[in-house]
C-alpha cells in the first residue's frame, strides 16, 4: 500500500488521491467517484475531487468513499458554513488561493486610490502590527 510506504520515509504524512474532472471541464460525477475510489483502493487517505459544489455532489462522494476521508474546495462564497460541510460528512475543506484572491482585491483597490485619486484611505481597514501579532500568536 502506499501509505506503509510513505510512514516508512519517517514523519506523519496524509496521502491524498485527487481527481480533478471538474476542474478540467469534465463535471461528471460518476467519473469522478470512480476514480476516488480507485484511489482509496490504492491506499490513499483522503480523496479530493475539487469543484464539487452541491448538497448532492458532495453527499454522493462521501458516501461512496466512506469511511475515508473527503476533502471540499471551497474557494468562493459559498451557501456552506463549516458546520454544513460537516453535516454533510466532509472532514476537510480547503480554500485554494481564495484567501490570497481576497487580499490582492484588496491591494489593487488601496493601490489604485493611491495612483488615481492620490489618497490613503484603503488603509483605514488594513491590519495593525498588533492586530497580525495577537492573530498568528493564538493557538489552533
Amino acid at each position: 500500500m502506499l501509505t506503509s510506504t510513505i510512514g516508512k520515509a519517517g514523519g506523519d504524512a496524509l496521502l491524498v488521491g485527487r481527481s480533478e474532472c471538474y476542474l478540467l471541464g469534465r463535471p461528471d460525477l460518476t467519473e469522478t467517484i470512480t476514480r476516488l475510489q480507485a484511489y482509496a483502493a490504492a491506499g490513499a487517505d483522503c480523496l479530493y475531487g475539487p469543484g464539487l459544489r452541491t448538497r448532492q455532489e458532495i453527499t454522493a462522494v462521501v458516501a461512496a468513499v466512506s469511511p475515508k476521508l473527503v476533502n471540499l474546495l471551497i474557494g468562493y462564497a459559498s451557501e456552506f458554513t463549516m458546520a454544513d460541510t460537516a453535516a454533510l460528512g466532509v472532514r476537510r475543506v480547503s480554500v485554494g488561493g481564495a484567501l490570497a484572491r481576497s487580499v490582492w482585491r484588496a491591494f489593487m483597490r488601496t493601490a489604485r486610490m493611491i495612483a488615481h485619486v492620490g489618497k490613503f484611505d484603503g488603509f483605514k481597514v488594513a491590519a495593525s502590527g498588533a492586530d497580525l501579532d495577537e492573530f498568528f500568536n493564538q493557538s489552533a
